[in-house]
């Protein structure tokens, strides 16, 4: 059974993937760092709900730290590392995660975006890091470009090149699309849009997919997006002058947020529409789990918030030693 595993890491992205084969995938990353003490970002209030509880439970102000996350899955390597676009809150602490697991393959996407003047608060070194990857300079890991509808040994082959593999099936980015990323210099239209398929469940990683990815998907995926399980939401949920049509196609079981300030997510688009959604900023770092019962299992490394709603329910939450985290619902 996959186990996905979404961290709570700043205002930023870091998925990670627990295949059945034994290979570990790594989709984005950020707050990653070996040699450091990461600075903790400040809480932001959150007023609006979220499976019915609201309330501002500040996980913002404890970001967690991918490489001590993997360290204590007792992950060695990372399989592949997939980079689905070039914004440097989607590559913080790419170096030293490289430096940490050496990454045996590298989804890159074939965009030509440069930075050039103030990092801010991201370091330049990652940055260097990644271009010499992408310009071939860094000959490890294998870098590979890949395109909707891809297929290849292990992601969605197996060694006899038959269906299956690890799961993942390439929706996004095309051709096109990249070239009108690269004209406009608009990267967030160049996102890789993964499905993922476990126990017969889809789970989306979208990265900062645009409108002119959405409208690919929905005139190709249609049917295989209707009633998505959980959508890892585009722009971790923030608004960014999006059109949320696309969420009456898939009406995910479950929506997980990203961190943001309140004013900046979409919540209105969700809430509209009667959708769940959890915020990293509740949950902490969220842990999907495929049972052989047919239920996908969720669960939030934060008890406050697993006991709140297990309160509202006249319940009382459960504790997995298996994740370290708390029983939230089960889809």
């Amino acid at each position: 059974m996959g186990i996905v595993h979404f961290l709570n890491v700043n205002d930023g992205d870091c998925h990670i993937i627990q295949h059945p084969l034994g290979h570990t995938t790594v989709i984005d990353v950020c707050n990653a760092s070996s040699t450091e003490t990461k600075d903790v970002s400040e809480g932001t209030a959150y007023s609006a709900k979220s499976l019915n509880i609201s309330g501002n439970f500040n996980q913002k102000a404890t970001p967690t730290n991918p490489i001590t996350y993997l360290e204590n899955l007792e992950v060695s390597s990372i399989f592949r590392y997939i980079q689905t676009h070039p914004d440097m809150d989607h590559m913080d602490g790419i170096e030293d995660l490289f430096g940490s697991f050496s990454p045996a393959n590298f989804w890159d996407t074939d965009n030509t975006k440069k930075i050039t003047g103030d990092f801010g608060k991201y370091k330049e070194d990652d940055w260097k890091f990644y271009s010499g990857i992408r310009s071939g300079s860094e000959k490890n890991p294998k870098r590979l470009v890949l395109y909707d509808g891809a297929t290849g040994h292990y992601f969605n082959e197996d060694e006899n090149g038959k269906g299956g593999g690890d799961g993942l099936k390439i929706l996004a980015p095309t051709l096109e699309l990249i070239k009108n990323a690269n004209d406009k210099e608009d990267w967030n239209d160049s996102s890789y849009v993964i499905l993922y398929n476990t126990q017969g469940r889809k789970i989306l990683f979208c990265g900062d997919a645009h409108d002119n990815t959405w409208e690919h998907l929905l005139e190709n995926y249609s049917d295989t997006l209707k009633d998505i399980d959980v959508l890892i939401a585009p722009h971790h949920g923030r608004d960014s002058g999006m059109d949320f049509s696309f969420l009456d196609t898939l009406c995910p079981s479950l929506t997980l947020f990203g961190n943001a300030k309140s004013k900046d997510l979409a919540y209105d688009k969700w809430t509209s529409r009667k959708l769940n959604y959890v915020t990293n900023n509740q949950a902490g770092n969220i842990i999907l789990d495929p049972d052989q019962d047919d239920y996908l299992r969720v669960y939030v490394s934060n008890f406050d918030f697993a006991d709140a709603y297990a309160k509202s329910k006249g319940a009382k939450t459960s504790y997995s030693e298996t994740h370290d985290a708390w029983s939230l619902i089960a889809l």
